[in-house]
């Protein structure tokens, strides 16, 4: 083969490789305490387990203050532009987390920045500001929160976070990762899951003996969301309406009642 045409061979398989990790939201810098596989419901999308929990705390805030559907797909498409739905500690100039955010442009400390519930909060106080942000063209919404220098970067990512927030809302997403020794006491542990709860999805969450039972009004919501940061939390059972997740066997039916999500956490 003519060296043009190796040439021009090899341009198009890296162009196929490209398109085909862009669509599996790959992450390259995926903590070891997230380093599970999460998978979507009717859909080829993969994600890791830090990716899959980023995404579910956009949600999470979202829904906790009352916020349409739409919001969530717009917030989880900037962060895939933004980071990939990672939480990096580096980026263009002073940069930061989930939504790059700038310290130097007003949008919190570097350390509230990489908060992923502060930095969403603050991505949802200025997109309620835009002029008509709940019908807009994606792109042209998230660019005047944004103000980035791609203004365009954010539409391709639509159909990507409409099937993602889909399946947080609706309990599409599963989560696998491999069990570690467990660490620290589960009193102590219990208390951090019911914590994270009440602090991400905004309802109450009491504490049993090794679970969590979170308030029903979280819904679907905080099933996947408990799903999402199962490996972070290390929470081997979720169960809501009828439907269980294990760390083993994914989702399954069970007699799981129709009542609070309940998170049993790895003993």
């Amino acid at each position: 083969m003519p060296p043009a045409v190796l040439g021009w061979a090899a341009a198009l398989v890296a162009i196929a490789v490209v398109v085909v990790l862009g669509l599996r939201v790959a992450g390259d810098r995926t903590p070891a305490s997230a380093a599970g596989r999460c998978t979507v419901a009717g859909s080829e999308l993969e994600l890791t387990g830090e990716q899959a929990a980023s995404a579910a705390t956009i949600a999470a805030v979202a829904r906790a203050r009352g916020l349409p559907d739409r919001a969530v797909v717009i917030a989880l498409a900037t962060a895939q532009q933004e980071s990939t739905l990672r939480n990096l500690d580096h980026g263009d100039r002073d940069s930061l987390g989930l939504f790059q955010q700038r310290p130097s442009q007003g949008w919190g400390s570097p350390e509230q920045v990489r908060d992923p519930v502060y930095a969403a909060g603050q991505f949802y106080d200025r997109l309620v500001e835009v002029p008509g942000w709940e019908t807009g063209r994606l792109t042209e919404v998230a660019q005047a929160v944004q103000r980035s220098g791609f203004p365009e970067a954010y539409q391709k990512h639509e159909p990507m976070a409409q099937a993602l927030g889909t399946a947080l809302l609706t309990g599409g997403l599963s989560c696998s990762w491999e069990p570690q020794a467990v660490g620290g006491r589960l009193s102590e542990r219990t208390a951090t899951a019911a914590g994270e709860a009440e602090r991400e999805l905004g309802v109450p969450a009491s504490e049993e003996f090794g679970a969590v039972a979170v308030d029903p009004a979280a819904g679907w919501l905080g099933a996947t969301w408990a799903v999402a940061h199962a490996e972070r939390l290390q929470v081997g059972t979720v169960s809501y309406a009828g439907r269980t997740w294990t760390v083993e066997d994914g989702w399954t039916d069970s007699r799981a009642g129709d009542g609070a999500v309940r998170l049993e956490l790895v003993t």
